[in-house]
């Protein structure tokens, strides 16, 4: 019959949405006091890459610039989206209607229990005792109730809608679905706001809704076909700005031709020219591109490239420097390289709330975005 479960789905999302399952590589959520620790190997990685022993070549004086924005897949419920709005005095039930078009609030079945896959065995956890070691281990606890109550609801259904492993188990217990640390992690916080929401979960339609989540949007979420490619449109999971994220999560980093070159590979045919953007999201993340090189052109996807490059997202423009000149590359996508996509907020927002110091900052997995996608049996990663 083949490899075994674990060894098939090793390293991908598989998460049921419906009857869909496209497959992506591992997500990004916002892991307590981990986030640092990213940020810092993110630019270590692209120093590294600049100062590497480089072979001389026509554009061997050039560098490659890359700026983007956000931290992770791009689908469903920003972190750090909901943070901003609940300190800004949303509730729970706003901030999951913000993220989930078109949903409401139902309830979860009675006695609902999750398989979780903790290493090589399978345990059984009551659905509440579950979301107790989910939120706990995926939001600081520091953060508005607000918060910790839609990402409560959001786990919950989560769990709810996921067969990763299709009848051995429901999850992982790690970003391949979402985070669960057990009672050792629980908070008095985290756990009132799993109380405070008991059973609660996001519906379409009347049926649970697959909600996935990541860490932080750049100012606008995407729909899930952009971003999970391969997976068909939901209605519930469409790109929506992000009203109160934008410059906090850019980020920029540069590397040499060759260094670029040899990221990506066998992708490359000859010499390595560039990259040309040819479609993105709405967000605007990249959807497929080309890389250009003295023998010919590569299609790839936007996963492809924050693969290679080891970015925190597919919302990513690319520009050349050779000297004091910087030129942006060919980009037939429409959409202007801008930090973030102008964000209105809600009509009539309430009066700012002052914003507490956030907890440790969570972290997130360098992205490993898988480099073809099928559409399967469930979908892709919270």
């Amino acid at each position: 019959m083949g490899a075994s479960v674990l060894e098939r789905d090793r390293g991908m999302l598989d998460v049921l949405m419906l009857a869909r399952m496209p497959l992506t590589a591992s997500t990004y959520h916002r892991l307590r006091a981990r986030r640092g620790a990213f940020r810092r190997g993110v630019a270590a990685t692209a120093a590294a890459l600049a100062g590497m022993a480089l072979c001389a070549g026509p554009a061997g004086a050039s560098t490659l610039v890359i700026e983007g924005a956000g931290d992770g897949h791009g689908v469903g419920m920003s972190q750090d989206g909901a943070y901003g709005l609940a300190i800004h005095g949303a509730s729970y039930q706003a901030i999951l209607a913000h993220y989930y078009t078109g949903t409401t609030i139902g309830q979860a079945p009675a006695k609902a229990v999750i398989r979780v896959l903790e290493g090589s065995r399978v345990v059984k956890v009551p659905l509440e005792r579950y979301v107790r070691g989910v939120v706990s281990a995926e939001m600081p606890s520091s953060w508005p109730l607000p918060a910790l109550e839609a990402q409560a609801i959001a786990s919950r259904s989560y769990s709810l809608t996921s067969h990763a492993g299709g009848s051995r188990f429901d999850v992982y217990s790690d970003t391949r679905s979402q985070v669960y640390e057990g009672v050792a992690a629980e908070t008095a916080a985290t756990n009132a706001a799993v109380n405070d929401t008991a059973g609660q979960i996001v519906l379409y339609d009347g049926r649970p809704a697959a909600t996935y989540f990541f860490a932080s949007s750049g100012g606008m979420t995407e729909n899930i076909e952009n971003s999970f490619l391969g997976s068909q449109p939901e209605p519930w999971l469409r790109g929506v700005a992000d009203p109160y994220e934008g410059k906090a999560s850019s980020w920029k980093l540069s590397m040499s031709f060759p260094a670029a070159a040899s990221r990506l590979g066998g992708l490359v045919k000859g010499s390595f020219r560039g990259i040309e953007v040819l479609a993105r999201g709405v967000s605007p993340r990249i959807v497929s591109a080309k890389i250009l090189g003295s023998r010919g052109t590569t299609p790839v996807t936007g996963p492809q490239l924050a693969e290679a490059f080891g970015l925190s997202s597919t919302w990513a423009y690319f520009s050349v420097k050779s000297g004091a000149t910087i030129r942006r590359e060919p980009d037939h996508s429409g959409k202007a390289p801008v930090a973030s996509p102008p964000a209105s907020p809600p009509a009539s927002p309430p009066a700012p709330a002052p914003a507490p110091a956030p907890g440790p900052q969570g972290g997130a997995q360098a992205p490993a975005a898988a480099a073809n996608t099928s559409t399967t049996g469930g979908a892709a990663a919270g």
